[in-house]
Order: C-alpha cells, then structure tokens, then sequence
C-alpha cells in the first residue's frame, strides 16, 4: 500500500486535471478553483483511495469518485460559510467573503453538480450501491447542518444530542468514504458496514478534536483564529458538557457567553473551560471515538500490515494541530 501523502499527492495532480479553473464562465468556476487550491488536508478521498488499496480494488478507477467525496466536502464547506458569515478559511479569505454570498452558493451548487458526475464514474456493478451511500450521506450532512443551526437557538442541547449531531454533519461523510472503498473493491455489506463505522467514529473524533483546538489551538496552523466559535456562541463539546454539568460554573459559563464578542469573551469563556477541566475531557472523547474506529476497522479482519494506513489516520487526528 501507499503512503498516506501519496494518495493526498495524486489527489492534488487529479483535481489540478480537472482543469477548473480553465472553464467558462469565470465567474462560477474561478471560486471553485480558489476553494480547491486553499489544499486541505484531502481526508476523504484519501479515505476512498486508501481503503480501495488496502481491500485489493484498483486505486486508479477509484479516483473519480474520490474526488466526487473531496468536491462534495467543499461544496458543503461554501454553503456553510454563507451561514456562519465566515469571513476566513485555512488562512485566507473565504470564497463568500472574496466572491460575495450570490457566488458561493452558485458555485457550491456546481461543485455539488460535479460531484455527482464523478462519483457516478464508478463500474455499473458498483453504481446503484454508491449512489445509495452516497444519497444517504447527502440527506444525513443536510440534515447535521440544520441541527447545528437549531442549536444555536438552544441552551439546553445534551452531549449526546451534540454528538449525534456531528455524526450526521462529519461523521457521515467520512462514514461514506470508508463505505464507497469497500462497495469499489468488492466488500460485502458487513464489511462496508464495519468501514462506515470507522469513518463515522473517526469523523465524531475529528470534529470533537476540532472544538478543542478552536479555544486551545494555534491560529497560526489552525488556519481561522481562535475562540470564532466561542463569539459565535456556536454549541460545541466544550460548551454543551460545561452547561450539562448543572453546577454554579455552568452558570458562569452561560453568562460569559453572552458578554459581547471579543477578546475579553473568549478569555473569560477560556478559562471556564479549564477550570472545570473541558479541556481534558473533550480530549478524552475524542480519543474514545478513534478507539472505536479503530475497533471497528479491526473487525473486518483486515491483515496487520493492512491496517497501517487507518492506524496513522487516527493517530494523525491525535494531538494535530490544525
């Protein structure tokens, strides 16, 4: 199997082919072109590639719709922008904010379009079974987003309710991915089963280790600045199991989140957070969702050597910093 960064190198080299910026008219594909060239990390059509790789498929007839995943990640990423008025992405201007909302929500309906065109490049055998994941995965993201805009509203969301949440909204993509490798290389269905459950558990962990890093990271390699989601008052893992805990300090808690956005609200917030020990905890729940992935990739029996590829994945989550 390859590395890692090779299957993120060849991604690169394939959406570089698909000569985006290149297409008429300039003004819906020259942002879709600035959304892919800000890079990423390419986690899920690594995901795709990878799993394909590791269950005996052909890596290269997998391409196609593992860059359908990565287009249909991106279109979610511009629509969401418009919502959250977000003004930057991975240490640049977003596409709303550089091209105006009219043009990110045209352009991330296009990129939905392509994604769709290239995801249905899959074998005939293959076809209606990717097709289902994949509109399973589409209604699950929908339906995550309009939950985290329910939240907003809400000062009583649970922990559990916040984790089924990023289930639907993250975890489903990357359940996806698992899943379309294993239906491309030929799994069964309890085997795709087991690969939706690694994506899905290593999608939870990665969001949660995004809640943590956006109060405790570094701007500078986190790619937006510290504490947005803190001045945005979003519900993340933090601040919904400080809230549940019912105590003076959730008390605390609420009204620091509700002094005006700015420094001195995400210090003050900050500080709740560590001293009612968030930090570790949000820490540790990550840490027990990537065991479960990785618990659940065992399970398909996958060689040893095989599984090295999930393994760095997982530990590549753990303790990153952007």
């Amino acid at each position: 199997m390859k590395r890692i960064s090779e299957y993120a190198a060849e991604t690169e080299a394939a959406l570089l082919a698909l000569n985006l910026s290149g297409r008429t008219p300039s003004s819906l594909y020259a942002p879709i072109a600035y959304a892919l060239e800000a890079g990423g990390k390419r986690l899920r059509p690594v995901l795709v590639l990878m799993t394909v790789d590791a269950f005996g498929g052909q890596v290269d007839e997998a391409m196609r719709p593992a860059l359908g995943m990565e287009l249909f990640h991106n279109f979610t990423l511009l629509h969401d922008d418009v919502m959250d008025n977000s003004d930057t992405r991975r240490n640049r201007p977003t596409v709303y904010s550089k091209y105006g909302a009219n043009a990110a929500i045209l352009s991330g309906d296009t990129m939905l379009g392509l994604a769709q065109e290239l995801i249905c490049l899959v074998p005939d055998a293959a076809l209606r079974r990717v097709m289902d994941v994949f509109n399973r995965m589409s209604i699950e993201v929908y339906e995550g987003q309009a939950l985290d805009m329910e939240f907003e509203t809400r000062n009583d969301v649970t922990p559990d309710e916040y984790v089924e949440m990023i289930r639907l909204k993250t975890g489903a993509l990357l359940g996806a991915c698992a899943e379309i490798g294993g239906i491309l290389a030929g799994c069964d269905e309890k085997v795709c089963a087991k690969l939706h459950a690694y994506g899905e558990n290593l999608g939870i962990a990665f969001q949660i280790e995004d809640d943590w890093l956006d109060t405790f990271g570094d701007a500078a390699t986190f790619g937006k600045p510290i504490g947005g989601d803190i001045n945005q008052a979003k519900k993340t893992f933090l601040y919904v199991s400080g809230m549940a805990a019912g105590t003076e300090e959730a008390k605390a808690l609420q009204i620091a989140m509700e002094m005006p956005a700015g420094d001195m609200r995400v210090k003050t917030v900050t500080r709740i957070y560590e001293k009612m020990h968030l930090d570790e905890s949000c820490r540790k729940a990550s840490a027990s969702y990537s065991a479960k992935a990785l618990k659940a990739v065992k399970s398909t029996g996958l060689p040893e050597d095989r599984l090295e590829s999930f393994k760095y994945l997982l530990d590549r989550l753990s303790g990153r910093k952007k």
